[in-house]
């Protein structure tokens, strides 16, 4: 079924910030952008949700996608709707987050993710579009759910 609107309309996106437990603290998962825009900088997972899928459903098959990792307990953490967040066009991001054991999963690589990396939450590297408020966000709801 083809969709036409008078009017244009957003585009809605999903994010992962997936975190472990390290010896220095926690870490957070993140990808290196293989696609404009931002090609080569890090960020988390995530990626457009399709017509025929939910949020949920979105997020877990972008997170396998892109780093491997399956049967993640996430939950939702926000909607980071700032305007101007996405060069491309006007696009509406839902962010889940979860914490996994150390041991239980390896993360690797895949579809427009060229690379994946464990970052110290105290050490990140500068970050695409709005990620570095979003991980930002995700770490105070740790801390107070903690």
């Amino acid at each position: 079924m083809p969709f036409t609107y008078e009017y244009p309309r957003p585009a809605v996106t999903v994010d992962a910030a997936v975190f472990r437990s390290a010896d220095n603290g926690f870490e957070v998962l993140l990808i290196r952008r293989g696609n404009e825009p931002f090609k080569g900088m890090w960020a988390l997972p995530g990626g457009f949700v399709n017509m025929d899928e939910t949020l949920e459903e979105a997020v877990a098959r972008e997170l396998k996608e892109e780093t491997s990792l399956d049967n993640v307990e996430l939950e939702q953490l926000h909607t980071f709707s700032a305007v101007n967040r996405d060069p491309r066009h006007r696009t509406i991001s839902t962010v889940f987050y979860g914490i996994i054991d150390q041991e239980s999963m390896e993360a690797r690589a895949g579809d427009d993710a060229s690379e994946t990396r464990w970052f110290s939450i105290g050490n990140l590297p500068s970050m695409a579009f709005d990620h570095d408020r979003v991980v930002d966000m995700a770490v105070k709801r740790m801390v107070n759910a903690g």
